[in-house]
């Protein structure tokens, strides 16, 4: 009996032990879960279904948008300032390119010609003439790009600035050019109507932007003004990787002049000269009687280069005279563009100026003759008469259109008194 009421007793307390168990459990998972909910509801279970917690929530989806917002613009400011340091850095890296080329400048033309060599006996040495073309740089001008890529021939063309004044003066350009059968040829058209002309005539026309800075010389500039301008056009050609034969208006094409080219120099123009002399050099003596035996001084002399026609390959040199022609007539309106050009092209290197280093050649003056050569000389002599240049630029005689008429029917049309009409120089009295 009595090992019967010790196990009862022992069973009693082992069912109370469970029981306390059962209750200490549920109390810590009642914690827990209490536990949970005040981490995952913090303002309250009720509360998420209150309209404060919809505020709420609208509240954040707003600041998250508004952040949104900005964080965009943030983002736009940072794409501006990143466009803007890199063309910083594109100017410094044009700058820097610039001062590497004027350092060491004849080292590296050797290198990028040739292998070095030895000088050879006398009478064999050779400098070096042709520099090397730039690297075309499309991006400068993409629209012209397309154009000169549809027009030029051997990446070379003949080009010409117009506006409305020289309509006339045009046409007979152009005519000529067609019939002569020369197709790689482009007028940058300096105002509308002349775009419109050249369109209804087939002659390729390119049209520079209407906000572009030189759009009103273009449009009401004299001959001078638009002659100016044509160093700062040229550029973009150059930078693209074309060679240009620069024309003025007033010339008569009667054969086609890429058969006449050397290509050899950075510049290769016709001449104001009219003789041997005058268009290819000569020592001038200057006497000074009151040195007595040092009165004779002798001096070099040439006629300039006429700046209304000459052949630029697109090279360091080349550019950089556009460069100095366009900034000084800029700084300088007054300057006659002509003088300017020759100036910059023949001016040597002394104190306080630094020398274009370009290569140059004249071209021959019966071939690309000027007025005065054909007024003067040419017309009045049988034999030199006979020959057929392949341009005559109108450029010594301010009657221009009835001139150009008459060189067509001269050495066109046959008529072998069309220029007796005319006298040797201008009719104008200064």
């Amino acid at each position: 009996m009595i090992g019967g009421r010790r196990e009862g007793g022992l069973m009693r307390k082992a069912s109370q032990s469970v029981v306390k168990s059962r209750i200490l459990i549920a109390i810590a998972i009642g914690i827990s879960i209490g536990c949970l909910f005040a981490f995952l509801y913090p303002h309250g279970f009720l509360s998420f279904y209150s309209p404060a917690f919809h505020s709420q929530v609208l509240s954040s989806k707003c600041e998250s948008s508004h952040r949104l917002n900005e964080l965009k613009a943030e983002y736009a400011a940072e794409l501006e300032k990143n466009e803007e340091l890199r063309r910083q850095v594109k100017e410094l890296t044009e700058k820097v390119r610039l001062a590497e080329q004027k350092k060491d400048h004849a080292q590296k033309q050797v290198e990028a010609l040739g292998k070095w060599s030895k000088a050879g006996p006398s009478g064999t040495v050779k400098g070096l003439r042709t520099n090397p073309t730039v690297i075309p740089d499309e991006p400068v001008n993409p629209r012209l790009a397309v154009i000169l890529e549809a027009v030029a021939v051997g990446r070379e063309l003949i080009v010409a600035l117009a506006n409305w004044n020289v309509k006339e003066s045009l046409e007979i350009w152009f005519t000529n050019i067609k019939r002569v059968g020369i197709t790689n040829y482009l007028v940058v058209a300096l105002d509308d109507k002349i775009t419109e002309f050249c369109k209804s005539n087939n002659v390729p026309v390119y049209t520079r932007d209407a906000n572009d800075g030189t759009a009103s010389i273009g449009r009401t500039g004299n001959n001078h003004a638009v002659s100016g301008l044509k160093f700062l056009i040229l550029r973009e050609f150059l930078q693209l990787g074309y060679s240009v034969l620069l024309s003025d208006i007033d010339i008569v094409y009667l054969q086609n002049p890429f058969d006449y080219l050397y290509r050899d120099s950075d510049v290769e123009s016709m001449t104001d000269g009219h003789d041997n002399m005058t268009a290819y050099g000569f020592d001038d003596v200057f006497d000074e009687p009151a040195m007595g035996w040092a009165r004779y001084a002798h001096t070099m002399r040439i006629w300039v280069y006429n700046s209304g026609f000459f052949y630029i390959r697109p090279t360091i040199p080349s550019i950089e005279l556009l460069d100095r022609v366009a900034g000084r007539l800029a700084k300088e309106p007054k300057s006659w563009d002509q003088a300017v050009f020759n100036e910059e092209l023949f001016f040597p290197s002394h104190l306080g100026y630094e020398g274009l280093h370009a290569a140059r050649r004249t071209m021959d003056f019966y071939l690309f003759m000027n007025s005065k050569v054909l007024f003067k000389t040419v017309r009045k002599d049988d034999r030199l008469s006979k020959l057929k240049p392949v341009i005559v630029h109108v450029n010594y005689h301010p009657n221009k259109l009835q001139r150009m008429k008459a060189v067509v029917e001269f050495y066109v049309d046959g008529n072998r008194d069309a220029l007796k009409p005319f006298p040797d120089g201008s009719e104008w009295e200064w």
